[in-house]
């Protein structure tokens, strides 16, 4: 059975990163005469990653955890490609190319392949009903500050209800590129900020060299995590109700390495188009599995419980509340 660490890699990835930004002065702009709607905005920032070569050095604090790491991110218009290198921390250097990804762990000279869907800031953006997200986000648009060196539009993605977090972006003035983002919670306080203290746009990235980085195992020990397409109809689960907001994007069956004769587990990913949701389930071992409990680092807050014969981990960016009724909905079928 996968452990979180490797299912949620793509959490841990995002939360790489700490605060090294000296505080700047903030300066409040007049209201422009013609406003973006969210979706403008969202759909600026997200093809702004998607369209830019960059590197920089980007900081994440969640809660008392502070981390660092270098980015350098390229795309043709096609294919999109990324390296990630840790400052902080054990020493790891993850690539990526779309969806495949490689994570270097030098000390150990262990290599980790895997699909990840998701690539952006918000990546669930463009596979959710863009219609949906102004029914539980509006935007205000606050001002402009000066961030790692680049002007930066100031807006606030505030929440309709009380099942997700508010969001205060950052987004550099001429392109849309995310330059700062904190993720507040439903008083208005800062639970996770993620921000480049230095940013290089269009600089000069290339694709090949990335790949070649990429493609260069040797001395190292591949594992390849075994990943399987399904359904939560499939797997014999379903909500009895839905969480208002949020989709099912995707539901896998996987496993640590190829050649593992650990029982599956599945995990099921929702969206509401910003913040993601993932229901863990595999089956319960008294040996691994301790005491019910909700724990958080920053932004992310997990419930885990026991269903009878199986254990469940709910995982996302949202209110406690918000996953536990994600917990209560889910029911065996079979």
């Amino acid at each position: 059975m996968p452990s979180l660490r490797r299912w949620g890699v793509a959490v841990a990835a995002a939360m790489l990163t700490g605060l090294g930004m000296p505080v700047v002065a903030q300066t409040t702009v007049p209201a422009a005469t013609e406003t973006r709607s969210i979706n403008d905005w969202l759909t600026r920032m997200h093809e702004a990653s998607r369209q830019r070569a960059y590197q920089g050095t980007l900081v994440v604090s969640a809660g008392s955890a502070m981390s660092a790491s270098r980015i350098w991110h390229v795309c043709d218009g096609v294919q999109q490609m990324e390296r990630v290198e840790t400052l902080t921390g054990a020493p790891r250097t993850t690539l990526r190319r779309n969806n495949d990804v490689i994570t270097f762990a030098p000390e150990t000279k262990t290599a980790w392949v895997e699909k990840r869907e998701s690539l952006g800031l918000f990546p669930e953006l463009l596979r959710t009903p863009r219609n949906g997200i102004p029914a539980f986000y509006d935007v205000r648009e606050t001002g402009v500050d000066r961030v790692a060196g680049h002007k930066a539009d100031r807006i606030e993605i505030v929440p309709r209800d009380e099942l997700r977090f508010g969001y205060r972006i950052w987004a550099e003035k001429k392109s849309g590129l995310v330059v700062k983002m904190q993720t507040l919670d439903e008083q208005g306080a800062v639970l996770e900020q993620v921000a480049f203290s230095e940013l290089q746009l269009d600089a000069p990235v290339r694709m090949d060299k990335l790949s070649q980085q990429m493609n260069d195992t040797r001395g190292y020990d591949v594992q390849r995590s075994v990943q399987k397409k399904t359904t939560p109809d499939a797997e014999g689960w379903r909500l009895k109700e839905p969480v208002p907001g949020f989709a099912s994007m995707s539901c896998y069956t996987r496993g640590d390495v190829a050649g593992s004769t650990d029982i599956p587990g599945m995990q099921w990913v929702f969206s509401d188009g910003l913040a993601s949701v993932s229901l863990f389930v595999e089956a319960f071992d008294a040996k691994r599995h301790g005491e019910e409990k909700v724990a958080s680092v920053g932004a992310t807050h997990s419930v885990t419980r026991r269903l009878d014969n199986h254990w469940l981990t709910v995982l996302g960016e949202v209110p406690t509340a918000t996953l536990r009724r994600f917990a209560d909905a889910l029911e065996r079928t079979r």
